[in-house]
């Protein structure tokens, strides 16, 4: 029953996630708003929402762990995994923009969490900062989003722009039902997904930071998994790597910033999470300095690297932390 409760919980925070995005984008797009804007904001922020519902969830629950857990656990996913996959099925070449900006982001990112993390807990106040660091993130967005090209503009168009429509008005009620649709159906299955999670951990006698970083995370990344494979098969990448990236920020400057603002008290990270699966995934951002500064290109071989290092990492969680 409680694996039951996970999936159905899982299949509602992905379904969700992706009427947000749809809904959400072409909203955006109807008002006016930049297409690379949408991409990277409105879609980043939307394929991050099943992490912030559960975060927010699990931290009212008093599961703060969980939530870090996920947050570690879904980057290190997202960069190893994701990344490694995309480019073993084709070599994948890397824009100026994730070079200059995205990258260093995110690294500063990741190793503020690490720092942030070593006295064992996560304090209001700095989640106040983190939330400080995803809105300048945003605003710099914005600002650099004014130089994209024109061939990001259409292929953003061709994946979530306004079509012609005979009855705008009634498509715009749509697509706004299909955003507050999505984030209820989110808000929900969250509340599902968190109790399984709790449960399949109290029954296997593990961690909620183990849950956290395998099943929960894993589950939480389905949005970015398919974007990443539809957008490789067509050959269609720049907005997915974007995308994947932007969310790997969001994850840990706005859903981790918000889950520790919310709840009253700090969250909690657990020795393990601050000096084993934090490092790791600061390990894995940093990883991507050499790899995407080479040839600005991930080879296959590089792909296949990364992917054999997030097997020898959840080989470890499996094999270590049961």
């Amino acid at each position: 029953m409680a694996v039951l409760i996970f999936l159905i919980g899982a299949v509602a925070v992905v379904g969700g996630a992706e009427l947000v995005v749809r809904g959400g984008a072409r909203i955006a797009a109807r008002l006016g708003i930049s297409p690379l804007i949408i991409g990277l904001t409105v879609v980043a922020i939307g394929t991050s929402a099943p992490e912030l519902a559960v975060g927010i969830d699990a931290a009212l629950q008093g599961n703060g762990a969980l939530a870090v857990g996920n947050i570690a656990g879904t980057n290190t996913f997202n960069l190893l995994f994701i990344l490694g996959l995309m480019a073993l099925i084709r070599p994948l070449p890397l824009a100026t923009q994730t070079l200059r900006f995205d990258l260093p982001f995110m690294i500063g990112a990741a190793l503020l969490l690490f720092l942030m993390g070593i006295d064992g807990w996560l304090s209001t106040f700095e989640g106040i900062l983190l939330i400080a660091g995803a809105v300048l993130f945003t605003l710099l967005t914005i600002r650099n989003a004014r130089r994209q090209s024109q061939e990001v503009q259409a292929e953003f168009d061709e994946e979530y722009g306004v079509k012609v429509s005979r009855h705008p008005r009634a498509e715009f009620v749509l697509n706004a039902f299909f955003l507050l649709a999505g984030l209820a159906v989110i808000v929900i299955g969250a509340d599902w997904l968190v109790d399984g999670a709790v449960e399949i951990a109290q029954l296997l006698g593990v961690s909620d930071a183990f849950i956290g970083l395998t099943v929960v995370a894993i589950g939480t990344s389905a949005p970015e998994i398919v974007t990443a494979i539809v957008a490789t098969i067509r050959n269609e990448r720049d907005l997915a790597v974007g995308n994947l990236l932007g969310s790997s920020v969001f994850n840990i400057l706005l859903i981790l910033g918000v889950t520790s603002v919310v709840p009253e008290g700090d969250i909690p990270v657990t020795p393990e999470l601050a000096f084993i699966d934090i490092p790791v995934m600061v390990g894995a951002t940093l990883l991507c300095i050499p790899v995407f500064l080479s040839q600005k290109l991930i080879s296959r071989i590089e792909g296949a690297l990364f992917l054999a290092a997030y097997a020898v990492y959840f080989g470890y969680l499996i094999l270590l932390r049961t």
